[in-house]
């Protein structure tokens, strides 16, 4: 059966990457999410895409600028359709006490090499302290991430994010030792799909929002997808 993930909770519905996001997922008994990573000044692991605070809080800096306590003040609806209650950006932290999914892809965004090393040990501690090691991947289309992971994290489970035909994603995803293939829904050929798989890799299809192609991956065989409206590919794809 393939398996659903929420994409940035369930972006469709709630501004993305946000507690009620998550838990919008969760109400939809989707129980596995994706998110995204980045540090907070003072070494917090916070919740947002981007690297810069404008699309989703309409702050002018970046997140890197701004310490987590200041961060989580800043409403993040400005990612998603209208909410009615503000929604700050959460902490790593928060999401991992307040929501239980059963797995976690965790996406670290591109890094230099010392803030990829500092991510990845970040989440280790994290992922320890909260008991999850066996509950997280740690994803990323970076090569500096992937290198931290391998050299200071190797317990931890990989993927390589992979958006682009150019560079061919299983060879960069067994260099790197990745457990699971985050592969764009474009680049998800059957022939793709099954050569993936027999190299053991969990293969993950982003971001899949029509129906139809749920319904085409999942006859291809793809392992999980990654969706906006996890609750709509609930009804598309499990039976009641």
């Amino acid at each position: 059966m393939t398996l659903i993930y929420g994409h940035r909770g369930a972006k469709g519905e709630a501004p993305e990457n946000t507690l009620a996001s998550f838990q919008r997922c969760l109400e939809h008994d989707v129980r596995r999410c994706e998110l995204d990573l980045h540090l907070s000044r003072d070494g917090e692991l916070m919740v947002i895409h981007d690297p810069t605070l404008k699309r989703t809080t309409r702050h002018r800096g970046r997140v890197a600028q701004h310490d987590a306590t200041e961060l989580v003040q800043f409403d993040a609806r400005g990612g998603g359709p209208g909410w009615p209650h503000p929604c700050p950006i959460p902490r790593l932290a928060e999401l991992f006490e307040q929501c239980p999914f059963e797995h976690w892809q965790l996406e670290v965004k591109s890094a230099s090499r010392t803030r990829a090393a500092r991510s990845v040990l970040a989440i280790k501690a994290l992922v320890e302290r909260y008991g999850l090691q066996d509950k997280v991947c740690v994803t990323s289309s970076s090569r500096e991430v992937l290198r931290a992971l391998n050299r200071l994290t190797p317990e931890l489970s990989c993927g390589l994010i992979a958006e682009y035909a150019w560079l061919d994603p299983l060879k960069i995803a067994r260099h790197y030792n990745c457990d699971l293939l985050a592969l764009n829904w474009t680049l998800c050929t059957p022939e793709r799909l099954l050569k993936a798989q027999k190299q053991g890799l969990h293969v993950s299809v982003w971001t899949v929002n029509e129906p139809a192609l749920m319904r085409r991956l999942a006859d291809f065989g793809a392992d999980s997808i990654i969706t906006d409206f996890p609750g709509l590919a609930r009804k598309t794809l499990v039976q009641p």
